[in-house]
């Protein structure tokens, strides 16, 4: 049997309309939060990561390289946008993360599944060109018999380009974008 897992890449306030926001970001709301209760009325696994930062995120070595204090724990940035926190309901698995990939979630999903081959793992969120293309490829190089798939309509990039090149860079590793 297939498992089915849906991964909701950093849906925060701080991407949405916050330090970091974008119209772009804004504009997938709706999407996401449509395309997060068919997953969840089909039975799917849902894992909603947190970009996680500290106080001290200026010092840190992202902080140096983009000095915009966003999603700092426990912040009104730092949580997940209201419809999206809606739409996942309490059954979602939340993962913070200190950086653009998660080098937990291929551990967590490894629990999860038992046969690779049978997994299908879709990613959605935000920022397509930083945070949904360094996890998709980190999955991809975890699970490289699972059916890996990003939809284009529910992610945005930094800007229109970059979502573009990062979409096109998954598809040149074998991850279906829909």
């Amino acid at each position: 049997m297939e498992k089915k897992i849906l991964i909701v890449v950093d849906m925060q306030n701080d991407f949405i309309d916050g330090a970091l926001g974008t119209a772009e970001a804004q504009a997938i709301v709706p999407a996401v939060t449509e395309r997060i209760r068919q997953c969840r009325e089909a039975g799917w696994t849902l894992i909603a990561t947190l970009d996680t930062h500290g106080e001290n995120y200026m010092d840190t070595p992202e902080g140096k390289k983009l000095p915009v204090p966003h999603c700092i724990k426990g912040t009104p940035g730092w949580q997940l946008n209201a419809e999206v926190a809606d739409a996942l309901g309490d059954d979602v698995m939340l993962v913070e993360k200190p950086t653009f990939g998660s080098t937990q979630l291929p551990w967590l999903l490894a629990d999860l599944t038992q046969d690779a081959a049978h997994v299908r793992i879709e990613l959605l969120g935000l920022c397509t060109d930083i945070c949904v293309v360094s996890n998709a490829l980190l999955l991809k190089a975890h699970f490289t018999e699972a059916d890996i798939t990003v939809r284009r309509s529910c992610c945005a990039g930094v800007t229109p380009a970059t979502h573009e090149a990062a979409l096109a860079t998954m598809g040149c590793c074998q991850i279906d974008v829909v």
